[in-house]
């Protein structure tokens, strides 16, 4: 009677391990930037590669991005968010409404600030009890709010557009730092706290283990339900955020503010790297799919292309980006 040996699999190799990990995504993700930029720079000319272009492209995306950020998180824990667009319509209308213009020009303009931050939280923290504890999957639930957003700053607003008249908010939020628009300079502070708070706290290592697998984080003594509330709060934290630095640069609130934000938000992220699926995922990643996306826009832009060629082109970037995931995620091992 013969006998078979059986070998082990050999371990990856160093060079491998560099490929399979997100150090190979990001510098992908590099590389696209680059080559966009080259192009641009090609077509454009002087005038796209020009620092005060580049802050403008930075400028454009910020917003997005912040919002971005807290995408991120939601979709680490394998859900999804559709109502941030909404919530910030709401959130803009809400915190310039006529009575609260009174308040504030009594008082200081952080009432509004404080007004929109307080929406947009208070809205993600009923995705996520919904979600959560009702057990409503998280695509109806937050397509839900997005409605019933987007409904209530129609109503509460007139379908106006709430103009602002407190000229130092809009001077607050409009300075150069450095030579640095002050919309950027949030951007980047939100960014930096969402990579310590993945990267370096208990509630970024829970985030991910709820989205690597969910039945397991649980019986490890993660209390699943609450932080999964606590993730669509932070989303709609980031949003309220968002929604500051909007108004302040259109001086408005409208009910129209932030729409399809959540499908750009959502596209940022999946090409950013971060799976759908849930358990992967890097704010760094998150902050270079703002980049390739604000690149793309002014490129376009730059180059006189209808909105209507923007949106394939986008399209196409996401669809690569999906396919590459689930090439990733279907390797032995993964």
């Amino acid at each position: 009677m013969s006998t078979q040996t059986i070998t082990p699999d050999a371990a990856p190799s160093a060079l491998q391990r560099f490929f399979s990990g997100s150090a190979a995504r990001n510098l992908g993700l590099v590389i696209a930037i680059v080559v966009i930029w080259v192009i641009g720079a090609i077509t454009g000319g002087e005038n796209f590669a020009s620092f005060d272009n580049m802050m403008v492209v930075l400028r454009q995306a910020s917003v997005l991005g912040v919002v971005s950020i807290g995408m991120t998180f939601v979709i680490l824990t394998a859900g999804i968010d559709l109502s941030v667009g909404a919530v910030l319509g709401l959130a803009s209308v809400v915190a310039t409404l006529d009575s609260v213009k009174e308040i504030v020009a009594e008082s200081h303009w952080i009432v509004m600030v404080v007004l929109a931050l307080l929406t947009g939280t208070v809205a993600g923290l009923i995705n996520g009890v919904v979600i959560a504890y009702g057990k409503v999957v998280a695509f109806i639930t937050t397509l839900a709010m997005m409605v019933g957003a987007r409904g209530l700053a129609e109503l509460i607003s007139d379908n106006r557009t709430l103009v602002i008249s407190d000229q130092s908010f809009i001077r607050a939020f409009n300075i150069d730092l450095l030579g640095i628009d002050m919309s950027i300079w949030i951007f980047a502070a939100v960014a930096v706290a969402g990579w310590v708070l993945l990267n370096r706290t208990t509630f970024g290592r829970r985030t991910v283990a709820i989205g690597g697998n969910l039945e397991a984080a649980r019986l490890s003594g993660i209390k699943v339900k609450r932080h999964t509330m606590w993730v669509y709060g932070l989303a709609g934290l980031c949003t309220g955020i968002a929604t500051v630095m909007l108004i302040a640069r259109t001086s408005a609130g409208t009910s129209v503010h932030g729409s399809l934000l959540e499908l750009d938000a959502i596209a940022v992220v999946v090409v950013g790297g971060t799976l759908l699926t849930g358990g992967r995922g890097t704010i760094f990643g998150t902050v270079l799919g703002v980049l390739i996306f604000g690149l793309l826009n002014n490129v376009f832009v730059q180059n006189n292309l209808p909105s209507s060629t923007q949106a394939i082109v986008k399209g196409v970037i996401i669809v690569v980006a999906v396919l590459v995931q689930q090439r990733f995620a279907s390797r032995p091992g993964r």
